[in-house]
């Protein structure tokens, strides 16, 4: 599926609002004229083969508000360790349905992780290869608490700001507080490392896939 045609499909669902983007410029311009919540990214452009995570990486920089998944042409080890080690939020195979992929971009939307389980253990296998993606050690850093490990738990489970705000009837400011005090004890930075640094541990399942329905800006790239 051309980045067009994809634009085109995604728009006519009538529940995104979506541009299509052929080269890294063109999804960076698109990032700066527009607000977008979710960019699709091909793995492979016309010009830059290797592009796609070096624009993974430089959207967590430059927009760290939009989320990225990486649309990957087969299933692939390398690719999808290499998707989420440059901080994309999901993965998705063309293979599967146009409805799972609407599925995907509202669950990666709501502040979730997407995988299937298969690429999960791609990436599970690759934590415990040496300079891997494993967090900074925990060696005399301080313990969490019973609240911050009950937040923790919840956002590897997949769970928004907000859902976890409306759960434990908080504040979305203080369990963002609470989330930077996660952050910084157990040495990640992003939702997806401490999904990921969960469940290696066991601690959790996988990553959630509640769907709501929602309308959102989104460039697709492929």
């Amino acid at each position: 599926m051309s980045c067009r045609l994809l634009a085109d499909a995604l728009q006519r669902s009538k529940r995104f609002l979506a541009m299509a983007a052929v080269t890294p410029k063109e999804v960076l311009s698109a990032l700066e004229s527009a607000s977008f919540q979710v960019v699709l990214i091909g793995t492979s452009f016309p010009e830059e083969p290797v592009g796609s995570f070096r624009l993974v990486r430089e959207l967590r920089i430059l927009h760290p508000e939009v989320s990225a998944v990486v649309l990957l042409d087969a299933l692939d080890r390398s690719a999808v360790v290499e998707a989420f080690r440059s901080g994309a939020s999901g993965v998705f195979c063309r293979s599967h349905s146009f409805h799972a992929l609407c599925k995907c971009i509202q669950c990666v939307h709501e502040g979730q992780v997407w995988a299937s389980s298969v690429e999960l253990e791609f990436v599970l296998d690759a934590l415990v290869q040496p300079g891997a993606i494993e967090p900074r050690s925990l060696t005399g850093s301080r313990p969490l608490s019973k609240r911050e490990q009950e937040i923790a738990r919840l956002v590897a489970e997949g769970l928004s700001n907000r859902q976890i705000s409306q759960r434990l009837e908080l504040s979305e400011h203080t369990i963002k507080n609470y989330l930077f005090r996660v952050f910084e004890k157990l040495g990640v930075s992003t939702r997806v490392e401490l999904a990921l640094f969960a469940l290696k541990r066991g601690q959790v399942r996988g990553p959630a896939a509640a769907m709501k329905p929602n309308l959102q800006n989104m460039p697709a790239q492929s």
